[in-house]
């Protein structure tokens, strides 16, 4: 098992504190935004596809609950949505997709808005939702980019009601030979692509320093199951590039955790 130094959180090159990397992480993605879809699907050969249908089938119980409210942070531009979507029954409560990157909501949106999901441009370390409201809370490669790990997983834990969902799709660095494969990828390969289609490589220079810096799988569950999560899990996808983390909010009472300064519903803005 590889020994690694976990991290607070993201930590984009020049950011200084948790306020200027969430900031650098923001306007990162808004530039990102015009062909994030076409470099995610051609830097993974469609296999991201695959990894949100998994994800989305993990949580089929609870989808199937036409009155459970789901919430999917750091949605980008809406393919988790998507695929939770397609497992929900018609005249379902209304998804919640959440993003702070505007161009990247505003893209996701116009994907989902008339499939029954709610854009919300929000920050996944602030939400504007209530204590103990949301039966499923999902995040796919959204969630090693927030600036305070522990802190999103406290307003996670807060959202969710007692016996609530956890989701987190993310990457990790397989060990071995496929590690050493992936890495020689990540590291070389990945920034090429991206300056070529987007360019500049940048912010495809911040993907595989973001996955070196995020912490191991072992890390993050230890750091779960501290958040107040029960039955933390991880599952690997494709010989560990990526992986979902399930977790069960603990009935631990909601005092416990650090409260929201909005606790007020929240309204969909525009997104023009």
């Amino acid at each position: 098992m590889t020994t690694r130094q976990p991290s607070a959180g993201a930590l984009p090159e020049g950011a200084r504190d948790e306020q200027s990397a969430a900031h650098s992480v923001r306007q990162m993605f808004n530039s990102i935004a015009p062909r994030y879809d076409l470099l995610n699907h051609l830097l993974s050969a469609n296999v991201d596809r695959l990894w949100w249908w998994r994800a989305a089938r993990t949580f089929r119980a609870v989808l199937a609950r036409p009155d459970a409210l789901i919430v999917d942070l750091c949605c980008g531009t809406g393919d988790m949505t998507m695929a939770l979507l397609r497992r929900r029954p018609a005249e379902s409560k209304p998804i919640l997709a959440a993003d702070f990157a505007h161009e990247m909501l505003r893209r996701g949106s116009a994907k989902f808005s008339q499939r029954g999901a709610f854009a919300i441009e929000a920050d996944a370390l602030h939400l504007p939702l209530r204590d103990a409201s949301a039966d499923l809370i999902t995040t796919a490669f959204g969630f090693r980019n927030l600036a305070n790990y522990a802190q999103g997983l406290r307003e996670f834990a807060r959202v969710l009601r007692p016996g609530g969902q956890l989701g987190i799709l993310d990457f990790s660095e397989p060990e071995g030979l496929p590690g050493k494969a992936y890495q020689w990828y990540f590291r070389h390969v990945v920034p090429a692509i991206g300056k070529l289609v987007y360019g500049q490589s940048g912010p495809y220079e911040y993907l595989p320093e973001s996955v070196r810096r995020f912490p191991a799988p072992h890390q993050l569950v230890a750091q779960i199951e501290a958040s107040g999560f029960v039955n933390v899990q991880w599952t690997p996808y494709t010989l560990g590039i990526a992986g979902l983390y399930t977790a069960t909010r603990s009935n631990d009472p909601i005092a416990d955790f650090p409260q929201s300064t909005d606790t007020g519903k929240f309204e969909p803005g525009s997104l023009a």
